[in-house]
């Protein structure tokens, strides 16, 4: 009996022991089937999660962020450990004792199931086992995942080591409110940066790894589901001995209070609005880096902008663009409306509006709404501003000069009150208007132009841009018609076309004829050329085509240099990768950019040297590394320990020569004279030595702007997006100049100014401006002129020194005289009816047609 007991006991244990055996081959079979094709979990010790980029201004103020995922690395060591200690209760308490994968926790999970009958699925994954599942294996229900997230969990314990798991799980993990890892969700839920969360909204945060949007405490419906999930992370806390019993109690009884229920301002309000200049920068790098680095790579980018000269820039546009969009004297509703049901109640028509879609960043406007129509003024409910006894009110003086633009495309009548172009319920914008004593006067309407344009202002020695706007408003248009509209620059082409002649040996002192023009284009039409007062002048001195922008001068120059060596340089400054050799190119009858033109003026106001514009000084990875900086120059003796006592650190200036200095200057100087008494006499005063050029194309479809004190170039654009003439009087010297004058006087301001450097190897010689002759050294009055000559140069002066172009000069013919004055800009302008013209931009009008003049510059 004894015997057979032993044998049943010796058989029992030995199929035990064979079924272990077996059970654990099989066991072991399936883990090594499995791991063969598991990816490299090595992989994660450069773990590299989708993080924000972000811009800085100069100043290192956060501008704007860019991202697909919203994630704030964090290093493991910069995390709490209230953090740590409430993602650890909530998800894995074996967290620091298991080896990756929780047996203990399998089987409550297994016996919870099968009590239920499915009906219960507890969670058994660990933190190791919800990273291997994140970063590589997918969320797919299946056993085979099961399987391989077991051993992937092990192996990164193993090899990685606990923290440095915790360190990804707590950046990777989706936290709802669009926001990954605890950095950003510390942010997005209360505005905080992680070593400021107290107890109970770290265990907030440790709430939403398994479903992150489904605690909506901003939800009725949903507050208290997340309050009971709360107090679960703090009661585990407690119990894993992460807390005292005193913080649980105090932290339990606090209500939740985040960012979406109101109780603490987004993060969003503390950054400036989007504008034309961060977006510009993220077209660019994008294209440059890739989109998903830039959206994804944790890049650091300090941009060149002076936040006060943007503010500027989009006040002096905006300003230029009202005051043309005013003269036009049309009134166009929004189009946005409220319902009248919501008008009689003050918190419904404000939440109305506070949802309404409608541009926000522009200074000093705010949305409103109709409230009332009385017999003169209407009442309005305007947007963060509350209501004082009397209400606020649009009165009939501010509505006189418009006219309301019907429905179907026609214009009312001229308005005499507010009724005349308001009804109730239509959203306006508002401004406030103040007395001469800076006291509150009334409340004014105001409309978006029709009319948009750009604005660009740079550094002329390094090409950094300081200010940038593309429109109107960035919310309106996010168009940026600063570097994406391309548009014909007119006129402001036309210094070139002197940059080329002069370094084809023509002087200052050079004549050409401006007389009329025949030229075959090869088809059997005839291109008829003509200034833009359709009158002609006879010889006058280089000087003269550029300050008074004359047309004729300006073909016949690019005919006798050859349209080959204009084009060359116009390419060599950037202004076009390929231009075409045809002679209306001349006078920009070819489109460019702003950006363009305004990076090649300052290579003018430098001296003639290469600048790569640019709107980023310094590109870093998510590790600090400098992968993009522009100023490649070197210091040459920035490190030597002392330097002697008025000695300057030397920089090397590794900048490329695109033209002769003397020709920049010469150019310059030419320039000077556009604004001290040409098309932009007095339009810019700045107090300090300026340069520029306006511009304007056939029937003032574009018109522009473009100058340059010693330090800073800016310029300025204005036209319909589909192009269509801006009317009679319409010019660049009378709508873009004031812009650029608005914003220098801020910028010259802060910069300052001075005189335009002579470079050496030349001499000054006193020429009349008009004739060309050559005068004595002491002469002096309006019409002398001291021009640059490059040294050995012999200049022939006067009629000697006339250039035909090629083009017989018009018989009979009167050759220019001084008298003609009133036409060139020196006392009283006038237009084709013999009116005065407010200012001095040389702008009678009839606009050449399209047999005289198709294209390109007028003035």
């Amino acid at each position: 009996m004894l015997r057979f007991i032993f044998s049943f006991f010796g058989t029992l244990f030995s199929f035990i022991t064979i079924g272990m055996v077996m059970g654990a081959l099989i066991v072991g079979g399936i883990f090594w089937f499995y791991s063969r094709d598991l990816p490299n979990h090595d992989e994660l010790v450069n773990y590299a999660p989708k993080t924000i980029s972000r811009i800085y201004s100069g100043e290192g103020r956060l501008m704007d962020e860019f991202a697909t995922e919203r994630r704030l690395f964090a290093p493991i060591d910069e995390i709490p450990d209230v953090v740590k200690h409430a993602f650890i209760s909530a998800e894995d308490k074996n967290f620091y004792s298991h080896q990756g994968y929780d047996v203990r926790g399998m089987g409550a999970a297994f016996i919870q199931a099968v009590k239920t009958r499915g009906q219960s699925l507890r969670g058994a994954s660990t933190i190791p086992q919800q990273v291997a599942k994140i970063s590589f294996l997918g969320s797919e229900r299946t056993a085979e995942r099961k399987i391989k997230e077991i051993i992937l969990a092990s192996r990164m314990v193993t090899s990685l080591g606990r923290e440095k798991v915790l360190e990804i799980y707590l950046n990777d993990i989706d936290l709802g409110v669009r926001s990954f890892g605890v950095r950003a969700a510390a942010q997005s839920y209360f505005n905080k940066t992680l070593d400021q969360l107290e107890l109970h909204e770290a265990a907030f945060l440790a709430v939403h790894p398994k479903a992150p949007y489904s605690y909506r405490p901003d939800r009725e419906s949903e507050y208290q589901k997340a309050f009971d999930r709360r107090n679960f992370v703090l009661r585990e806390m407690k119990e894993n001995g992460y807390v005292t019993e005193e913080a649980y109690e105090a932290a339990r009884a606090e209500p939740i209070v985040t960012v979406q229920t109101g109780d603490f301002p987004p993060f969003r309000d503390s950054l400036p609005t989007r504008d034309y200049f961060t977006d510009e920068i993220r077209r660019q790098l994008s294209q440059d880096f890739g989109e998903s680095q830039f959206f994804e790579g944790g890049l650091t980018i300090r941009a060149t902008v002076d936040p006060e000269l943007q503010v500027e820039a989009a006040m002096a546009l905006r300003k230029g663009l009202e005051e043309y969009d005013r003269e036009q004297g049309v009134w166009r509703p929004t189009g946005l409306t409220i319902p009248a049901d919501q008008l009689g109640d003050e918190e419904a028509w404000r939440a109305a509006l506070a949802a309404v879609d409608t541009p926000r960043d522009i200074q000093e406007w705010r949305p409103a709404v109709v409230l009332e129509v009385g017999q003169n003024s209407a009442r309005i409910g305007i947007e963060n501003v509350e209501n004082d006894e009397d209400g606020h009110w649009i009165s009939p003086k501010d509505v006189t000069w418009a006219r309301k633009q019907l429905e179907n495309g026609e214009l009312g009548r001229k308005a005499k009150v507010a009724g005349d172009l308001l009804a109730v319920g239509e959203v306006v914008y508002v401004t406030a208007l103040k007395d001469k004593d800076g006291a509150f006067d009334r409340w004014s309407l105001r409309q978006i132009p029709e009319i948009q344009g750009g604005f660009v202002a740079m550094d002329v020695n390094t090409g950094r841009v300081l200010a940038m706007q593309g429109g109107f408003s960035y919310q309106h248009s996010v168009f940026n018609r600063a570097t994406q509209a391309e548009r014909q620059p007119g006129s402001s082409f036309k210094p070139f076309v002197y940059a080329a002649a002069l370094d084809s040996g023509f002087t200052p002192a050079t004549v050409i004829i401006d007389a009329p023009i025949e030229i075959d284009d090869g088809s059997g039409d005839i291109w008829r050329p003509k200034n833009a007062s359709n009158k002609f002048y006879g010889p006058a001195p280089l000087r003269t085509g550029i300050e008074y922008s004359r047309n004729l001068m300006t073909v016949r120059l690019a005919q006798e240099i050859g349209m080959d060596t204009v084009a060359g340089y116009a390419e060599r400054f950037g202004v076009y990768d390929r231009m075409g050799r045809y002679l209306a190119n001349s006078l920009g009858s070819e489109v460019t950019s702003l950006y363009r033109m305004v990076s090649a003026y300052a290579m003018f106001a430098n001296g003639g040297e290469r600048v790569e514009p640019t709107l980023v000084d310094r590109v870093q990875d998510r590790y600090g590394n400098t992968i993009y900086r522009h100023d490649q120059r070197k210091c040459v003796n920035c490190d030597e320990p002392d330097l002697r006592d008025g000695q300057a650190p030397w920089i090397d200036s590794n900048r490329t020569r695109v033209m002769n200095a003397i020709t920049a200057y010469q150019l310059t100087s030419m320039m000077k004279g556009v604004v001290e008494r040409g098309t932009a006499a007095g339009r810019v005063k700045l107090g300090v030595p300026t340069a520029g050029k306006t511009g304007t194309t056939n029937d003032a479809r574009d018109v522009w702007f473009v100058g340059f004190t010693s330090n800073i170039v800016a310029g300025c654009y204005m036209g319909y997006d589909i192009p269509k003439p801006l009317g009679r009087g319409a010019g660049g010297g009378r709508m873009c100049a004031p812009v650029f004058n608005d914003f220098m006087q801020k910028a010259t301001e802060k910069y300052g100014g001075g005189p335009f450097e002579v470079p050496p190897g030349g001499h000054f010689i006193k020429i009349d401006r008009f004739s060309g002759e050559r005068l004595s050294p002491d002469a002096s009055g309006p019409d002398v002129v001291a021009e640059y000559f490059r040294g050995g140069e012999e200049p022939i002066f006067g009629m000697s020194a006339l250039i035909d172009g090629g083009f017989a000069m018009g018989s009979n013919l009167p050759l220019f005289t001084p008298e003609e004055l009133g036409s060139v800009g020196r006392g009283p302008e006038v237009d084709a009816e013999g009116k005065p013209v407010e200012g001095q931009e040389n702008l009678p009008q009839p606009n050449a047609s399209f047999g005289t003049l198709s294209a390109g510059g007028l003035y």
